[in-house]
């Protein structure tokens, strides 16, 4: 026997293992990206790939002519998404094109060093060197300005630089990158394998997730089907009980539940046909007994005969209303179910049901379905019927069939009354009469669309009971195509 594993083990371990995986992937991101300590989130993983940047702008210019300098910004900002300039800490440009820097910028710059660098200088960073001066005004951390416009919306950084001379000391600088979209600064600050990175780390967690979300998901909506099956009188109906948790318990608990209410169903469905069978006999000798007695009866007695004569046939209809009931519901479902033209069928029934030609029938169809003929023509003759007797003498009643989907629609709508909204629902119960049909001069008995879902049960179909607008109502059988 296969073990048994609570549901809530199966999703507590799944999330363990999906917070180990992102607790994975967030170590490996903070150790490759950002080195030691948290101070190094705020500005060394930042600073660290300015400082690149600009030492490696810096390093082309200087292998490069002075009067080159133009052409070296121009291809590594174009590289880069970026535009490129260079300033002299006292304001003057020398290399990029003519531009005007914005003046909280322009303050910061001027506030750097102004005379040459020299080794030992105080104000040269032994860890950075030049890269990193620090001017007697405001320090910039890590030799790094930045500045935000608005109109246009525009991103300015400025990177402290030694600017090298042809001849003597070289000059603190700064290096201006003007920014003018989002994508440029994720650009340069090379954050592509960062955005990489997270993906993979929710592509892991969804590859993780969909297993035990898409098996719990199948197995809900096979259970949601399989009952709304058996509410609708399918209690053959089963769902695979193979899973070893709660949902496979579920399914089990539906199974048998199912096989509990198809046991009582039909028991009580033979068990009514039984009484039906054994009453037939009784009743129709009632029927011959009360034919004589019409005969001999005398005139002060022949209305009480006929009373007596009427209560016989109301109860010989309800028996064998019973026994077709019975009958259908019993008949193994899909069992001697052939090919069946729609068409003919439809004439023979409104030939017997509908002598007048009251009922308006759709274009020929030439569809076939795959149903009991008996069964199915017993449960269109009764659709048809029930809509001459409720609908009205002057209503407009039509039968029609069509195919949708690979199944075949046989439809008998009328433009009568109606039923109560809320009796809709229960449409098809065995001896279920809304309010309006409760005379047993035209209520009958309450099995006429018990017989017609039954059947159409039994043919392996559906049947459908709506309201129509502005007024009516609509019978839908839907069928498998033969």
């Amino acid at each position: 026997m296969k073990a048994s594993y609570p549901l809530s083990l199966k999703v507590s371990l799944w999330l363990l293992l999906n917070l180990l995986l992102l607790a994975a992937a967030g170590v490996s991101f903070y150790w490759t990206q950002f080195g030691r300590g948290w101070d190094s989130l705020g500005s060394q993983a930042l600073g660290d790939r300015l400082a690149a940047v600009g030492d490696s702008i810096m390093s082309d210019m200087h292998s490069s002519a002075t009067t080159d300098r133009d052409a070296v910004l121009a291809v590594r900002g174009e590289r880069l998404g970026v535009e490129l300039y260079l300033f002299l800490n006292e304001g003057r440009q020398i290399a990029g094109k003519p531009v005007v820097l914005p003046p909280q910028l322009a303050q910061a710059m001027e506030r750097g060093p102004r005379r040459g660098m020299r080794p030992g200088d105080p104000r040269i960073s032994p860890e950075r060197g030049p890269g990193t001066v620090r001017g007697p005004g405001r320090p910039m951390p890590e030799g790094r300005m930045v500045a935000r416009t608005e109109d246009p919306a525009e991103t300015w950084i400025g990177l402290r630089v030694p600017v090298l001379r042809e001849s003597g000391p070289s000059s603190p600088g700064t290096l201006i990158i003007r920014a003018p979209t989002l994508l440029g600064i994720l650009k340069l600050l090379d954050v592509m394998p960062w955005f990489w990175t997270a993906v993979a780390a929710f592509g892991l967690s969804v590859v993780f997730w969909l297993p035990l979300v898409g098996g719990i998901t199948r197995a809900l909506g096979r259970l949601t089907q399989a009952t709304e099956a058996i509410a609708e009188g399918r209690f053959d109906t089963r769902v695979p009980d193979t899973r070893r948790d709660e949902i496979g318990h579920l399914g089990q608990s539906v199974n048998r539940m199912a096989a509990r209410l198809d046991t009582l169903v039909s028991g009580q469905k033979r068990f009514l046909g039984d009484v039906a069978h054994e009453l037939g006999s009784p009743l129709g000798r009632l029927q011959v007994a009360t034919e004589i007695l019409e005969i001999r009866a005398g005139p002060d007695l022949l209305e009480n005969v006929n009373d007596v004569r009427e209560e016989v046939q109301h109860m010989a209809l309800l028996v064998n209303e019973l026994l077709a009931f019975t009958q259908a519901g019993l008949r193994p479902r899909n069992s001697e179910l052939s090919a069946v033209e729609v068409d003919p069928l439809i004439t023979d029934v409104l030939q017997r049901e509908d002598p007048n030609g009251r009922v308006q029938v759709g274009p020929a169809s030439g569809l076939s379905v795959r149903a009991d003929r008996a069964l199915l023509g017993r449960a269109l003759g009764n659709l048809v019927r029930n809509a001459l007797r409720y609908a009205g003498d002057t209503a407009t009643i039509s039968v029609h069939s069509r195919a949708h989907q690979g199944r075949i629609r046989l439809t008998v709508t009328d433009d009568g009354p109606g039923v109560p909204p809320e009796a809709l629902a229960r449409l098809g119960e065995p001896f279920y009469r809304p309010e309006i049909a409760r005379t047993r001069e035209t209520g009958g008995v309450g099995l006429g669309l018990a017989i017609v879902r039954s059947s159409v049960l039994a043919c392996g179909g559906e049947v459908h009971f709506s309201n129509r607008t502005p007024q009516g109502f609509c019978a839908e059988i839907h069928l498998v195509a033969a």
